[in-house]
């Protein structure tokens, strides 16, 4: 099959090549997908899960990318729940070869059945961004309906996403991002919005939960803004960052099988938006990583079928 690896760290984004590899072997409990879309996140050949399997073992060259939508063709010793034919979506494991292939391995509990009316580049930039989001605000930052969020990022791939979210979910919700975003994060929801570069983000006065996707200083300044007893999640950096008799977070994303299915409902029903960006196809992913973030999720696609 044909598939993307990456051979050496130190290459980075040359590193990455277009080649054959062996179609993969389907372990007990697993799925092998055929692959209709993928998707990746840029900064993934930073993360040690790329380079490295469970034992912490070199596993060079890999295959990256962690979200994928596709079809069923095989199904490994006492897998249940999936059939061959099935459409699908979810995550590939963090330290296996990943989505940018043709097949993938998947554990079949990272995976969800893919309605008939959601297409597969929807189907791939919903899984990470999808659960990011939910988990960030509801398992983590325990919103609440009449509480106020500020969301980072508001016209990302996460941020998008949570800003919808949260709104859903009766919130006020105040995004941030640059001055190009404002119209997109207003359009998905978001009640209010500060552009970073331009405004003063201590302006928003407090708030119940902060959710960044940034890091850095945004990340700190943001603790501030967190009224006592309120909650700080991350997903770029742990932090010593607190609001006042509150909570900081640091966490990363968690397959969930039940959730990626409420989250395909919410597509199906016009209450949820994923925002797809630049269509690539697989022989040009180094491309893709390369073009950086802004205006939806950049997706490598085979086909739609």
């Amino acid at each position: 099959m044909k598939a993307v690896i990456v051979k050496d760290q130190a290459a980075g984004l040359g590193g990455l090549t277009l080649t054959d590899r062996p179609y993969p072997h389907a372990a007990e409990n697993d799925v092998i997908v055929r692959v209709c879309a993928a998707g990746f996140t840029p900064g993934e050949l930073d993360w040690p899960g790329t380079w490295t399997d469970r034992a912490g073992r070199d596993r060079t060259p890999s295959v990256p990318g962690h979200e994928l939508s596709g079809v069923v063709a095989e199904l490994g010793y006492g897998t249940t729940g999936l059939t061959v034919g099935q459409r699908v979506f979810g995550l590939a494991d963090w330290t296996r070869d990943g989505s940018l292939a043709e097949f993938a391995a998947v554990e079949a509990r990272n995976l969800a059945p893919l309605p008939a009316d959601v297409g597969h580049t929807v189907g791939a930039a919903l899984p990470i961004s999808g659960l990011t989001a939910w988990q960030a605000l509801f398992d983590h930052g325990r919103l609440t309906s009449g509480q106020t969020v500020l969301i980072h990022g508001a016209a990302g791939g996460v941020g998008s996403i949570a800003v919808q979210l949260a709104r859903r979910a009766g919130a006020r919700v105040i995004g941030t991002g640059r001055a190009g975003s404002r119209e997109v994060a207003l359009g998905l929801g978001a009640h209010a919005f500060v552009d970073l570069e331009n405004e003063r983000l201590e302006d928003i006065g407090e708030v119940d939960v902060a959710f960044d996707v940034l890091g850095g200083e945004i990340l700190e300044r943001s603790a501030g803004l967190v009224r006592a007893g309120g909650t700080l999640v991350t997903i770029t950096e742990p932090t010593e960052a607190r609001p006042r008799d509150g909570r900081t977070i640091f966490f990363v994303v968690e397959p969930d099988r039940d959730r990626l299915v409420e989250l395909a409902q919410l597509v199906r029903d016009g209450s949820l938006r994923v925002l797809v960006g630049t269509q690539y196809p697989l022989a040009e992913a180094a491309t893709a990583f390369g073009a950086g973030r802004g205006g939806g999720k950049s997706i490598i696609v085979f086909d739609e079928r």
